[in-house]
């Protein structure tokens, strides 16, 4: 029997379930624990496990585990896309009403889950800086950050979940324009507070999403995510869309956590990840469209800091003209 026609048999087999077909479409919307699964299916958790495992053994999903949750993904896109491109098919124009039913309890849990971070961050707002200082010296951070970037102007920068707006107060001065992005008012306020002091002209604050930033195509020069993507439900969404921004030739910088198993982190400080591999940065970089350039590692405290450089390619000479 040939490799296409094993690889075949093991996809309609995995697919020959309504709950599996159900979880195939949630995940698209985003990645999930089982437990959220479960919660969503109106299962239990055992249930959805052997759903997941049977998907997993096909090559349709993927299970990476943190801590005591276990999250699941979408798997290889070679084998992902048709099958979806077949339910979308078969669904047409009209939703069923069990479709309909997951999609409200997936709102529930994307609610559920912005509560908890939104409520942890207007309540720790003022102590935003000193809780980033307990994981690792902040200044060792910021200089290899400084490294990174280099010392030439950075052009347009934007600093994606600017938090207290420590990075827009180191990299403004250095940038012609600079846009600080966060969802909490509390922390905008404070950030505003900060910037007033520096008396930084070129900057602005927005209250916006980092899945959705109020930014036109190629509208900045520099990106920066800066212990912002742990606290993200879909990191990958939010490399995809800070890509988006960045000009040919744009860098993006993400500072955050290798992995750990301070599952402490996630019951009290909201963490949604307990950090990311290089692997998965690079992944998302590809999937977003851009090259890993740098990684930097800083060992110290009780946590490890990453710092990846991602670099959108140059515009080539057939796209200059074209445009």
């Amino acid at each position: 029997m040939s490799e296409f026609v094993t690889q075949a048999l093991e996809t309609f087999r995995a697919l020959a379930d309504s709950s599996r077909l159900r979880i195939l479409r949630l995940l698209r919307s985003m990645e999930l624990s089982v437990g959220e699964l479960a919660l969503v299916l109106g299962q239990s958790q055992p249930r959805v496990s052997r759903h997941v495992k049977i998907l997993c053994d096909a090559g349709l999903t993927e299970r990476r585990k943190e801590g005591s949750w276990v999250f699941v993904a979408l798997g290889a896109t070679r084998l992902v896309a048709p099958v979806l491109i077949a339910i979308d098919a078969l669904d047409g124009e009209g939703a069923d009403a069990e479709g309909a039913t997951d999609a409200a309890r997936l709102a529930a849990v994307r609610a559920d889950r912005a509560s908890s971070a939104s409520q942890w961050f207007e309540a720790h707002a003022s102590e935003w800086d000193a809780i980033r200082s307990l994981h690792i010296a902040e200044s060792e951070v910021e200089a290899a950050m400084q490294r990174l970037l280099g010392e030439a102007p950075l052009g347009r920068l934007v600093d994606i979940g600017t938090g207290t707006g420590r990075m827009i107060e180191l990299f403004a001065p250095r940038a012609r324009t600079a846009l600080g992005i966060d969802r909490s008012s509390e922390m905008l306020r404070i950030a505003r507070a900060k910037i007033g002091e520096h008396g930084l002209a070129n900057t602005e604050l927005r209250q916006a999403d980092l899945y959705s930033l109020p930014l036109g195509d190629g509208a900045a020069d520099v990106a920066i995510v800066h212990h912002v993507l742990h606290y993200a439900q879909q990191p990958g969404a939010a490399i995809v869309e800070a890509a988006r921004v960045l000009a040919p030739g744009g860098r993006l910088v993400i500072a955050d956590f290798a992995p750990h198993d301070r599952e402490d982190l996630r019951a009290q400080d909201a963490h949604t990840r307990l950090g990311f591999s290089d692997a998965q940065i690079e992944g998302w970089f590809a999937t977003a469209g851009l090259a890993a350039e740098r990684i930097e590692t800083l060992e110290g405290g009780e946590l490890t800091v990453k710092i990846w450089l991602g670099r959108k390619p140059a515009a080539t000479l057939h796209e200059v003209k074209a445009a």
